[in-house]
């Protein structure tokens, strides 16, 4: 008897301390969704200050323009994430009345899309009457050519019971909004892989017959970037999961509207091995080009493990950090041969000019090898690229030892000598490619981009930028035209499970409908 009161007495104990737990994470979970709330909260009425204050009249034209694109971006994207931080409100809690909006021209064309229960059949076994319907327009966009979607839900009733039968709303990725994935995906393609600032597409909008203002369109990028980010996550996710990386970072310009300056920012880049199955790339906006935004990115900021494997890259100082923590160098040889081709463009020096010649045979062997598998490519490399790049290497030696300090070309030898076995690591392992090219080619879009951008608004601008681009760069990788890409996933994200996401990123995605 003793024995059962005491086995009593521990069941109840145990149970006690699991509840304990539980509201314990749960008071963790309320404070840090309070503290986030705060957050975001005390970044919306800054938005709002600089959106209405005197400082905003001191910017120029184009510095106004766009930082009014932004920070009604912002706003509606803090507005989103406050939502989604907010607790799920019960159907017939929601006292607010939906907004007032003017109709779509009517001269526009329709389409109708219609929604009906699945039977006609009410639960009891009377037939259902259809009394009425309900309908809504959506604004859908096809190069040159707007339509509007009519979606019409009938009402159907039943005679006995009293009740309403109606099929559900379809989900959209702004809720209660009026464009379709369609117009959604056209206005984030134009302004991440096109290039065109918001009020560029208020004007082609305009010459289509729709005048749809900047701020709208603005608030569009806003809730689509939230929205967006948990598929980004999932790609981020799946580029840590291989143990080659390349990366990279580019300056980008970032208005600063407290003190009306631009400041320089920098994206940054990571994509798998120029040989690893993955095609992708995630872009990182960042406020400055410090190692902690790398080590963040890879997760080694941390003293419990993080990303661990080979990192392609420049010499860069901010990587270097990275080496103490498990993490390979490997070199990129395109910005040792650089050294002496600038040399040998500027001073027609001889001694860059055999260099390049020696250069000029490691990347043949690499232009051979480069559709093979990995044992022909690390063979060939062996057999071929190494005798080359042993010559290489001593004749860079002999040179430096006739050359005085401090000199171009002196400078120029010691780029490579001094990086020389993370510049020939590549020859050992097959996996590896020759330079840091391939990421490289990935930042260029934000290169060319910038030209038109001028500047990022925000760091949320940037960062948002940052993760539309990675999903649309990434579907090029994977020969998916970028707007077939992002109006199927936006189309399919409101429906789509948590655990399911992975199923829209580029290199996964099927697409479930043919473009009009």
């Amino acid at each position: 008897m003793v024995n059962g009161l005491m086995a009593q007495v521990a069941e109840h104990s145990q149970q006690i301390a699991q509840r304990d737990q539980a509201i314990a994470l749960k008071d963790r979970e309320i404070l840090y969704r309070q503290a986030k709330i705060d957050q975001l909260t005390h970044e919306m009425a800054v938005l709002k200050r600089w959106k209405f204050g005197r400082s905003r009249e001191q910017l120029d034209a184009g510095q106004a323009s766009l930082l009014d694109e932004t920070i009604d971006a912002d706003i509606a994207a803090i507005e989103q994430e406050l939502e989604n931080l907010a607790p799920t409100p019960k159907a017939d809690t929601d006292t607010r009345k939906p907004p007032k909006r003017a109709a779509l021209p009517p001269e526009l064309p329709r389409v109708e899309m219609r929604h009906e229960p699945e039977s006609s059949s009410c639960a009891c076994g009377c037939q259902l009457k259809r009394i009425g319907e309900d309908v809504s327009e959506k604004l859908d966009y096809t190069p040159g050519l707007f339509t509007v979607e009519r979606h019409i839900r009938g009402k159907w009733a039943c005679a006995k019971c009293q009740t309403l039968t109606q099929a559900p709303v379809p989900a959209q990725i702004i809720d209660k909004g009026i464009p379709t994935a369609g117009l959604l995906a056209q206005v984030l393609v134009a302004k991440y892989a096109d290039h065109l600032p918001l009020y560029r597409q208020e004007g082609i909008f305009a010459r289509a017959g729709m005048a749809l203002p900047r701020s709208t369109l603005a608030q569009w990028v806003g809730v689509c970037g939230v929205q967006l980010q948990p598929l980004v996550d999932a790609l981020k996710g799946e580029i840590l999961s291989h143990t080659v990386l390349h990366a990279d970072e580019t300056p980008m310009a970032m208005l600063k509207p407290g003190n009306k300056k631009t400041h320089r920012a920098y994206l940054w880049a990571y994509a798998p091995g120029a040989f690893e199955d993955l095609k992708a790339v995630v872009y990182d906006f960042c406020e400055t080009r410090a190692g902690e935004h790398a080590r963040a990115f890879l997760g080694t900021s941390a003293e419990q493990g993080g990303w661990q494997g080979t990192l392609v890259c420049d010499d860069y100082a901010a990587y270097k950090s990275l080496f103490t923590k498990g993490i390979v160098e490997s070199g990129c040889m395109a910005h040792a041969r650089r050294k002496l081709f600038e040399l040998h463009a500027n001073h027609s020096s001889q001694i860059a000019e055999a260099g390049l010649k020696l250069f000029g045979q490691l990347y043949e062997v690499e232009r051979e090898v480069k559709a093979l598998d990995a044992d022909q490519r690390l063979q060939i490399r062996q057999a071929k690229a190494r005798p080359i790049a042993d010559a290489l290497h001593e004749w860079m030696r002999l040179q430096r030892g006739k050359i005085t300090d401090g000199s171009a070309t002196a400078k120029a030898l010691d780029y490579s000598l001094k990086r020389w076995t993370a510049l020939t690591r590549y020859l050992a392992d097959a996996q590896l490619p020759i330079d840091n090219n391939w990421c490289e080619n990935q930042i260029r879009p934000a290169a060319l981009g910038r030209k038109n951008w001028l500047f990022a608004g925000s760091l949320r601008a940037g960062q948002r930028a940052a993760a539309v681009m990675s999903l649309i760069q990434s579907a090029k990788l994977n020969g998916h035209d970028p707007y077939a890409y992002m109006k199927d996933v936006l189309a399919r994200l409101p429906t789509q499970r948590a655990s399911q996401v992975g199923e829209l990123l580029p290199h996964r995605w099927q697409p479930t409908f043919c473009l009009r």
